[in-house]
């Protein structure tokens, strides 16, 4: 009996590891992370964009998901080739730290202890212009803005975008 039981149970594994294997691909992946849709994704890069514009600034935009990957990239035209590099870094960190890179930088001035863990720690990338994105208290993603010369001038034009896109962001 016991040995009956056995082999039905085997049996049962069997059947719904062969079910599971014949489910669409689309069904077996984990869910997406969150992140701002992508037409509002686009009008906040854009936003971002022409504030930094308006001021004389030729900067790069990445908007990064909750996992942090690229969602979005945008960059003015004769962007330099450090605001592409330095606007995902900066995105990532934001999102990684859960604040405003400016808010860190100033936190590492006082702080030795966490200006030690950031600096050990070479994903981090910790130059003014991150902006988390928060509806209510999750993170969805961040944003970063580079190019500007100053990063307080790059988180202002990623604030910017932020601000125009803010209430329609779930």
């Amino acid at each position: 009996m016991t040995r009956s039981l056995m082999l039905a149970a085997a049996a049962l594994v069997a059947a719904s590891g062969f079910a599971a294997a014949q489910q669409p691909p689309e069904a077996r992946r984990p869910p997406p992370a969150r992140a701002p849709e992508t037409a509002i994704a686009v009008e906040l890069a854009q936003t971002a964009i022409a504030r930094c514009t308006e001021n004389g600034y030729t900067v790069a935009v990445s908007i990064v998901d909750a996992d942090g990957l690229l969602k979005l990239f945008l960059d003015k035209d004769g962007a330099s080739k450090g605001a592409v590099e330095t606007s995902p870094q900066k995105a990532r960190t934001a999102l990684k730290l859960k604040e405003p890179t400016s808010v860190t930088m100033e936190k590492m001035k006082t702080d030795q202890a966490l200006a030690a863990k950031i600096n050990g720690d070479s994903s981090l990338f910790v130059r003014a212009g991150g902006v988390p994105l928060m509806v209510g208290s999750a993170l969805i993603g961040a944003v970063g803005v580079g190019g500007a010369p100053g990063g307080d001038k790059d988180e202002a034009c990623a604030l910017a975008g932020i601000e125009k896109v803010k209430a329609r962001l779930k």
